[in-house]
């Protein structure tokens, strides 16, 4: 069994249970964890089990209680759920904390629908998560293909809907998705739409059209998708379908870049902290995208090394400068940043942001941005 804690000011990692029975009955267990101190005032918890892969595996879980032997603070809730949850195939649940004196967020039911062309056929071979990321948190990475509804199958196009339940997320900002396969395919993702199952609106949509070229011998796919836009009534969804009838295409046209990050070749040069960019143009800037998934190598930031990295994101308009740098967590988190290389896909322009300084953080509970501006440009 697995939990991550949410607080008011971030998340923990994933606390594994296993090694941490204090005490343990015929009908009850009690766990003795630490958590970070500097996770504020916990709002939430996600639980469930650790192996993704065994089909076999239930929990049956009846009631939890949390103590903060502190304070002496205590939650509890009957939960009378068993996982995987038989409705949708779901490993995790997610419930509020409710404090006393402090207002508990919520549980919601969210519909994601994908839009793709061939998921479907490839669905076996293929292991597919989305974490959806708003405002209050994230549900973390649930299966896309455990349980699916609502399937349309066409010539070209197709469709399922996954529900999830997660603690309100407030105001959804970008989907991450994970892909893998037990073997070489092709996945061709058109856009996804997240709802509340309960509300007809507002329909959040995520547009991808992206062709995903997945090897079984390298690591997993990470794309990290931005909203596009928001539809809140039914006239602006009939002017949504009106448009695409007639031929008008999207609403809203997501611009591609390709990053290039040039580490340093020096000594203490690489960094393994978490790397964050933001785009600024003519016209308006980028949200923060957290640089992953190196194209070439499964540790990126290292000394010497070269890592690229695809984005999409709304039109900027013609890029001005960048922001650039990382929250200081992990070992040697020092970074020594030679340069950045960022291609426009649409115009065909490749813009250079020279550093060749130390990118320093000198403490894990700050973060440090760093704005460049354009040395070069090369058409």
């Amino acid at each position: 069994m697995v939990m991550v804690f949410y607080g008011s000011n971030g998340k923990s990692n994933p606390v594994s249970m296993e090694n941490k029975v204090e005490h343990q009955t015929e009908n009850q267990i009690t766990y003795d964890i630490h958590l970070p101190s500097d996770l504020g005032m916990l709002y939430k918890v996600r639980l469930g089990l650790q192996s993704l892969e065994n089909n076999i595996s239930q929990l049956s879980l009846r009631h939890f209680k949390i103590q903060n032997t502190s304070t002496l603070d205590t939650f509890s809730l009957t939960i009378n759920k068993t996982l995987p949850l038989s409705s949708n195939g779901d490993r995790w649940i997610e419930f509020p904390i409710q404090w006393p004196l402090k207002e508990a967020l919520s549980v919601v039911t969210y519909h994601l629908t994908v839009f793709s062309r061939n998921i479907l056929n490839e669905r076996n071979l293929l292991h597919v998560t989305a974490c959806i990321c708003g405002t209050r948190g994230d549900t973390g990475d649930r299966s896309l293909l455990q349980s699916l509804q609502n399937v349309q199958q066409e010539e070209q196009n197709e469709s399922f809907l996954v529900v999830m339940e997660a603690v309100d997320l407030g105001e959804l900002e970008k989907i991450v998705l994970l892909i893998s396969s037990k073997t070489d395919c092709k996945l061709d993702i058109k856009k996804l739409h997240v709802q509340e199952a309960a509300k007809e609106y507002p329909i959040y949509v995520f547009e991808v059209n992206e062709e995903f070229s997945v090897n079984a011998k390298k690591p997993k796919i990470q794309r990290e998708i931005p909203g596009s836009f928001v539809i809140r009534e039914e006239k602006q969804k009939n002017e949504m379908d009106n448009n695409l009838n007639k031929g008008g295409g999207q609403v809203k046209k997501l611009t591609e870049y390709t990053i290039k990050v040039y580490t340093g070749d020096k000594r203490g040069a690489g960094t393994d902290a978490n790397v964050h960019i933001i785009l600024f143009g003519n016209e308006d800037k980028s949200e923060v995208f957290q640089l992953a998934h190196s194209l070439e190598h499964q540790n990126p930031f290292e000394r010497g090394k070269v890592d690229t990295f695809k984005i999409k994101t709304k039109n900027v308009g013609s890029l001005r400068s960048i922001e650039i740098g990382h929250d200081g967590k992990g070992f040697a988190s020092g970074w020594f940043l030679e340069k950045v290389e960022i291609t426009d896909v649409a115009r065909n322009s490749m813009h250079c942001f020279k550093c060749h300084r130390s990118v320093d953080c000198p403490s894990s509970l700050c973060t440090y941005c760093f704005l460049f501006y354009k040395s070069l440009s090369c058409f």
